[in-house]
């Protein structure tokens, strides 16, 4: 038998084992449109043919351990390819940095071709086949993809699947009155439609670009853009839209891509009546994502950005029998973390920490202190309310804190997206600064600075804690501050995202091996809990997992345990000293120090944490 007759077979039998689901999800989202579907798989095969053997060869390798994503051997690092190393090269270059900050996923923001100045941050493409040119090239990114591979790490990235910008080839041949390309957006010739839409259908960004739709002046027609006027939405009720969408993001992990971010996917599809959001068609074409994925591209992992209440993001891991995304990001934890540092009031964070421990182990999230976005305050009010917390006031609270605008407060950060008429706004700013790196060392104050470094190194640990996997941000193993520079910039100036979107200092990144600089202990804090957690069994994806009674409302406990192992984790948000005491019976080891612990109570320093295995379960 030759290796075609392997691969042939191989192909098939992957195909074979969904094709009945496929076919009917397909062919009901599609009006039975059987020339569109036919023309889906023969897209599919040619696709798995044009997969290179060496991308195969993980596949294969993924496919005979399906959970290799899971456990507690993964963490990520998050960065914009110019912000970190000036281009894809400068990426591949720095490699040796990536390990030594023990990462082994690498997530590289948008990096697709889009218009200068009116990308929201390359959310807008205009090409899905080409890298921005002062990125690189497409050979370049399957070049640093390969090198990666070598060194096991997995490549993350960026799919913009709900708009293309209004400079795509699709956009401009719509422009132009083509009605085929008209068909692939939302194209309207007056205002009676998008109207009625916009009885149902919240707005995403109210001041800085309201509405939902905008006139096209060429076209004399309303389009609909439900993020930004360059941002045209898709219409995925078009099965054009869909294959072609999809070969694009095939092509993608056949130039090495392991993870594919599906940006904002709740919002693709689209119905009138509606909110647009989360409707079942949705789920349906994540559906068909998941399987087209695991038979062209099976080592390839499907990353849903659903930034929205837990209620809402868990259906997009799907079912055993029918999954949908692999990984989810953890987007309240982040926020009511950064709560918590603002009331030091552990209440709201144990109650979501219920939740998410009374989960299916099955479900892994990626967890995170903070992404390219802002932090929104998406927070359980309902909860809060018990506490006497209202939901304005208090989002006005936590913003005055982290901008630092509250006495005595030691953050400083920026508000995004403030709409004084609602009292919402968002929030910027990199971990260092939210933490007082800043303000610390603006005041040459060294009791604050090392009470800082502490929260810094205290959050970390915490979303170490977690099950799932760990993602930091570029800069943050460093304690890198906020980047005011932006403000300088006439394409920034009006985004305060790019606060915390600064450029990497080299500089300071030379300095994380100068002994007592705030580099080297932030770098070297955050390399012992990679270390540990990496090394211990109870840090596994699938471990049990419960709330420690601590009596105190300043100090959350985690335990964990899995094969034999137990771990049991205490974190002080109070910017005092707290003393727990250790229920259970067992002698415990501090895995920081590696000092036994055989008193019945612990003190935690302001800001600080413990780490303690239970030493007759092997810790």
């Amino acid at each position: 038998m030759t290796d075609r007759t392997i691969w042939e077979e191989e192909f098939s039998n992957r195909f074979k084992k969904h094709e009945e689901e496929l076919r009917y999800l397909y062919c009901e989202l599609y009006h039975n449109d059987t020339q569109a579907y036919d023309y889906f798989m023969s897209m599919l095969y040619r696709l798995w043919q044009e997969r290179p053997e060496s991308l195969k060869k993980i596949d294969r390798a993924r496919e005979a351990e399906p959970d290799w994503y899971k456990g507690n051997s993964l963490t990520g690092m998050l960065m914009y390819v110019n912000a970190f190393a000036g281009n894809l090269k400068g990426v591949k270059e720095h490699l040796d940095y990536v390990e030594d900050c023990k990462v082994n996923y690498l997530h590289l923001m948008p990096l697709l071709e889009s218009p200068e100045g009116r990308s929201d941050g390359g959310y807008a493409v205009s090409n899905f086949r080409k890298v921005q040119s002062n990125l690189g090239t497409m050979k370049d990114l399957r070049s640093l993809a390969t090198e990666c591979h070598k060194r096991g790490i997995s490549v993350c990235l960026d799919y913009v699947m709900n708009h293309t910008s209004e400079d795509h080839e699709w956009a401009k041949r719509a422009r132009k009155g083509e009605k085929e390309y008209q068909d692939r957006y939302f194209f309207y010739d007056n205002w009676d439609i998008p109207n009625r839409f916009e009885q149902t259908v919240p707005q995403v960004f109210p001041v800085t670009a309201p509405g939902n739709f905008s006139w096209c002046e060429e076209a004399k027609k309303v389009v609909m853009t439900t993020f930004y006027p360059y941002q045209w939405d898709l219409n995925y009720a078009n099965p054009v839209v869909f294959n072609d969408m999809t070969d694009n993001m095939l092509n993608l992990c056949n130039h090495g891509i392991d993870i594919i971010r599906l940006d904002a996917v709740p919002y693709i599809w689209k119905q009138l009546g509606t909110n647009c959001r989360n409707l079942p068609q949705v789920h349906n074409l994540i559906r068909i994502m998941r399987m087209v994925t695991e038979i062209v591209c099976p080592g390839t992992l499907l990353l849903g950005e659903v930034v929205m209440e837990p209620s809402k993001v868990v259906p997009y891991f799907g079912s055993v029998e029918k999954p949908e995304c692999h990984l989810l990001y953890n987007v309240t934890t982040m926020a009511t973390i950064w709560h918590t540092v603002a009331t030091q009031d552990v209440r709201l964070l144990s109650h979501q920490m219920e939740q998410v421990f009374s989960l299916p182990k099955d479900y892994t999230f990626l967890n995170y202190l903070r992404c390219h976005d802002d932090i929104g305050w998406g927070l359980d009010y309902p909860f809060l309310s018990q506490f006497g917390q209202s939901e304005v006031p208090h989002k006005k609270y936590l913003n005055d804190f982290l901008t630092g605008r509250w006495p005595s407060s030691f953050a400083r950060g920026e508000l995004y997206n403030d709409d004084p008429r609602l009292g919402d706004a968002r929030l910027c700013g990199t971990t260092a600064s939210l933490c007082g790196i800043e303000a610390a060392l603006d005041s040459d104050n060294k009791e604050a600075l090392e009470r800082a470094i502490s929260l810094d190194t205290m959050l970390h640990a915490f979303m170490f804690t977690l099950s799932g996997v760990p993602v930091l941000y570029s800069g943050d193993e460093i304690g890198q501050e906020n980047d005011y520079s932006y403000h300088d910039n006439p394409l920034k100036a009006d985004d305060s995202r790019f606060l915390h979107r600064g450029d990497l200092d080299w500089n300071k990144v030379a300095r994380r091996n100068k002994r007592g600089t705030v580099e080297s202990k932030i770098f070297k804090n955050i390399g012992k809990l990679e270390e540990l957690r990496d090394s211990h069994r109870a840090f596994d994806s699938t471990a049990d997992t419960w709330l420690e009674e601590t009596g105190n409302p300043s100090v959350i406990g985690i335990g964990r345990y899995f094969k034999g192992e137990k771990i049991v984790s205490y974190f002080n948000f109070s910017d005092r000293m707290q003393s727990i005491w250790l229920l259970k019976p067992e002698k415990y080891v501090n895995l920081i120090t590696g000092k036994k612990h055989n008193l019945p109570y612990a003190d935690i320093e302001p800001f600080n944490f413990k780490w303690f295995g239970a030493e007759e379960f092997g810790a």
